[in-house]
């Protein structure tokens, strides 16, 4: 389970043994037999010779691996994927996502879920789960659904629920800042999929990597994958074999032309509501921004839909 403990107990290597593994002992002959998988990356030239961050669409469990397998043959190091908290729900799953320098990222959505597990010892439906983000984002606290409800008079209502959520997620993120930090320094790029759920089709994006690459001040380098959900159709971690392009973008400077109207210097924590409510506009100019130049790198086929929906995993299933 990944709380906040988990998170600080969480360290940034140098040397991702874990990634050096996968590619040396497992991707490398995976990727040649039975079924060779030929992975290509486009646009090589845009990469800055500086830990950027990575934005690219989601469109299967894998595809960051050929990814990171091809950028550390063609001598561009390595990166830090932001990974799901759900991942560190199995020990042994955890332990390997730490080896690789992967960065988990708790949504509120997972928090809200896992205290609810802790407390009441199971997971809560589709209705209770609504009820509940609804209520540590402020909304009504009337007609809450029974296993909410017990959840809530146990913990002294619905403003201290609120309140232990707010301070929980503020020290969760300050651990997740302090990571990507540590993975910059150490010159790993992060890895993020501002989707925020896997889907072949790109979606509206999220904002959390708008809101980290502000407050760090590292610029972003879009990548469109192509063709890795067809080599990682479903669960397996072994590719089908296939051809995996990667086209990559110019990086989107901070305070150039495309964004530089959004930049915020102004102290924020990200990730938060005070955050958004000062900055969402910012936020969300970067982002649609982001999710544009990926969408140009994209064959039509992983291009928006027409109304730019996911169709990928949806609900309480993100987090478990």
């Amino acid at each position: 389970m990944l709380d906040l403990d988990r998170l600080k107990a969480l360290s940034i290597r140098k040397t991702p043994w874990g990634q050096l593994a996968m590619a040396n002992l497992a991707l490398s002959v995976d990727y040649r037999l039975p079924r060779r998988t030929r992975i290509a990356l486009e646009g090589l030239e845009h990469l800055p010779d500086r830990p950027v961050f990575f934005a690219m669409n989601h469109t299967d469990r894998y595809n960051y691996w050929p990814f990171q397998y091809q950028l550390y043959r063609a001598g561009h190091g390595f990166t830090a994927a932001w990974v799901k908290g759900k991942y560190y729900e199995n020990r042994l799953m955890g332990w390997f996502m730490d080896s690789c320098t992967n960065i988990p990222l708790p949504s509120r959505g997972y928090v809200a879920t896992t205290e609810f597990r802790k407390q009441v010892g199971r997971l809560p439906d589709e209705a209770e789960y609504r009820a509940l983000r609804d209520l540590v984002d402020g909304g009504d606290p009337a007609g809450l659904p029974d296993g909410v409800q017990m959840f809530v008079e146990e913990r002294g209502g619905p403003l201290t629920v609120r309140a232990d959520f707010e301070a929980l997620w503020a020290q969760m993120v300050g651990e997740v800042v302090r990571l990507n930090r540590e993975a910059i320094a150490q010159g790993h790029s992060p890895l993020v999929f501002p989707q925020g759920t896997r889907s072949k089709r790109l979606s509206k994006g999220h904002v959390g990597m708008a809101q980290m690459s502000q407050l760090l001040g590292v610029d972003i380098v879009p990548v469109g994958c192509n063709g890795s959900d067809k080599a990682y159709p479903g669960g397996s971690p072994f590719s089908k074999g296939g051809e995996i392009v990667y086209r990559i973008g110019p990086p989107i400077t901070l305070d150039g032309p495309e964004i530089g109207q959004f930049r915020v210097r102004a102290p924020f924590t990200p990730f938060t509501r005070e955050a958004m409510i000062r900055h969402a506009a910012d936020f969300l100019g970067v982002t649609a921004v982001v999710m544009d130049r990926i969408n140009v790198l994209l064959d039509p086929e992983y291009q928006f839909s027409a109304d730019r929906s996911s169709d990928g995993v949806q609900g309480v299933n993100r987090f478990v």
